[in-house]
């Protein structure tokens, strides 16, 4: 086994609900988030996390977490860590974001920590 199925259903399932949420109802993601101007990208961002998170939810499930899986889910909260980070401290989006980007950090160190155990 390369991954851990558990953790990639966990992952999974919070971006797959992160991702549908703007959505599902931009109005309640914009008064936790702030006002957008490009709905459009919000959206298209939230529909590629939500195929993330599907695709990590499907791994888990088949319990085929392979190394492909593993580094599309580090990958892809390093990712969004970064650029919460950034534009938060560029002042660009609120920081309310930097509670997504602890989440992704915690990601992060469970898959890391699980690889290490595994040796």
């Amino acid at each position: 086994m390369i991954g851990s199925p558990t953790l990639s259903i966990v992952q999974g399932i919070y971006f797959f609900i992160t991702g549908i949420w703007p959505l599902v109802s931009i109005g309640t993601f914009e008064a936790v988030t702030g006002p957008k101007t490009d709905r459009w990208l919000v959206k298209t961002v939230g529909v590629l996390v939500a195929v993330i998170g599907a695709v990590l939810v499907l791994a888990g499930i088949r319990g085929h977490v392979s190394v492909e899986v593993v580094v599309l889910a580090i990958g892809s909260s390093a990712v969004l860590t970064g650029i919460e980070a950034w534009y938060v401290r560029h002042k660009v989006i609120a920081p309310i974001y930097l509670i997504d980007a602890v989440l992704e950090l915690l990601l992060i160190v469970a898959w890391v920590t699980f690889l290490l155990i595994q040796g």
